[in-house]
């Protein structure tokens, strides 16, 4: 991903952008055909340099970059950038760049999701408390909680997609985006060439809304990936310690406290997905320029079209490895689904209830003050259920023992995976 952004890889773009500019332009008849002869560079370290050296009396980076190809091509090129106006190289030399980082996010998203989904097969089964603000609410299962990650990551991939779609956009419209000097057939010639679609309506430049939704796209995946690690950290709490990140041999917690074993691959993630956001709010300041163009835009794409899509290719394959190494404690688990003494059977307590003639109001009192009990007694919700008179005259110890069977309240979860991972195939 580094690799797309440095300035021999920019250069390189802008060149293969005027080149297919400039064919186009000689099968129209607008420009001798001697531009065929021109080969493309590969451009080197001292190449950008003597672009910047340029520069620095242009004050103007196209026309440096320009310079440099005249002093390296001579005669033939001075027939690129016929009729075309800054924007018309930078605009879809970024669009490449964009599609190109996409690909790699991608990339990134479906190693992220085969890592989860190979985690959640593995803990299929694997009961766990299921927790609402924090609180014991129901059981479900470990392997549970990561298809619904993958899942989520499915939705990432899709948004990352229609995104790329949404940025492969480029123009050769010329100042103000009113053909001029060129014509929309040359426009549509050149796109086809480099990959990209013709944006329908251009001013001097691409309009900056698909970017937005570039950028957004990276911020929803980061914040994705937020979201999961924070719940790692969660689960890594010493008196949770139901999953832990990876510590390697020879590893250190803290400075001061040997015993430190921290969430610091997930934390580090969680402060990223916060850059990730800036950058998206940055993008989306970028939609409203001044009439055709300004050039607002440009310093903020220099800093965020690297910076957003290195930090979340960085962060998709660091929570791919956090997964693939991650610690899971399954005793320590259902330790902890038992720790209420059965209260996260409280609802199948009150349906029976209902179920067998109750009202729901009356059910509800009844349950929730053996709850409360729970709380304050040292005895099992069970057990309290089991005395109170009012359960008897409906509930037989059956049926009561049949409210707090595990395995029905994690009967679906076939059905659950089979939905993500039916989906994901036929996708």
């Amino acid at each position: 991903m580094a690799a797309l952004w440095t300035p021999e890889r920019r250069y390189q773009t802008w060149l293969t952008v005027e080149l297919a500019a400039a064919r186009a332009m000689a099968d129209a008849g607008l420009v001798p055909a001697e531009v065929r002869s021109i080969q493309p560079i590969t451009f080197t370290a001292a190449d950008a340099a003597r672009i910047d050296e340029i520069e620095k009396t242009t004050r103007h980076d196209v026309i440096a970059f320009l310079t440099f190809i005249e002093e390296r091509i001579g005669p033939p090129a001075r027939h690129l950038h016929f009729g075309m106006t800054s924007s018309d190289v930078l605009d879809t030399s970024l669009a490449i760049l964009l599609r190109d980082a996409a690909d790699l996010v991608l990339a990134g998203v479906d190693k992220a999701r085969e890592a989860v989904v190979r985690r959640a097969i593995e803990h299929k089964r694997t009961p766990c408390i299921g927790r609402s603000h924090g609180i014991h609410a129901e059981p479900t299962t470990f392997g549970w909680k990561l298809i619904g990650w993958a899942d989520e990551l499915s939705r990432a991939r899709e948004r990352m997609r229609r995104a790329r779609h949404a940025i492969s956009v480029g123009k050769l419209s010329g100042a103000v985006g009113t053909f001029a000097h060129l014509s929309p057939q040359v426009e549509e010639s050149a796109m086809a060439a480099l990959g990209l679609k013709a944006e329908p309506v251009s001013t001097q430049i691409v309009q900056r809304d698909r970017h937005a939704e570039y950028f957004s796209a990276l911020a929803l995946a980061g914040a994705s990936i937020e979201k999961f690690a924070v719940e790692i950290r969660h689960l890594q709490r010493s008196e949770v310690r139901e999953a832990e990140e990876p510590f390697g041999k020879g590893q250190k917690g803290s400075s001061a406290m040997p015993h430190k074993r921290n969430p610091i691959l997930s934390e580090n993630l969680s402060g990223l997905a916060r850059v990730l956001r800036g950058y998206a709010v940055s993008a989306l300041e970028d939609v409203p320029l001044w009439h055709e163009r300004d050039i607002s835009h440009s310093s903020v794409e220099r800093v965020i079209a690297p910076d957003a899509t290195v930090t979340l290719d960085f962060m998709l394959h660091r929570f791919a490895g956090l997964i693939d190494g991650l610690r899971v404690y399954p005793e320590r688990m259902m330790e902890n689904l038992q720790l209420t003494r059965g209260l996260v059977f409280s609802q199948p307590v009150l349906l029976k209830l209902i179920e067998k003639g109750m009202e729901r109001q009356a059910a509800y009192v009844v349950v929730q003050r053996n709850a409360m009990r729970v709380w304050d007694e040292n005895k099992t919700f069970r057990e309290l259920l089991g005395q109170d008179p009012e359960i008897q005259k409906v509930l037989n110890s059956g049926e009561l023992d049949a409210c707090f069977d595990l395995q029905r309240e994690l009967r679906h979860v076939d059905a659950v995976f089979d939905r993500v991972l039916t989906a994901r195939a036929g996708s």
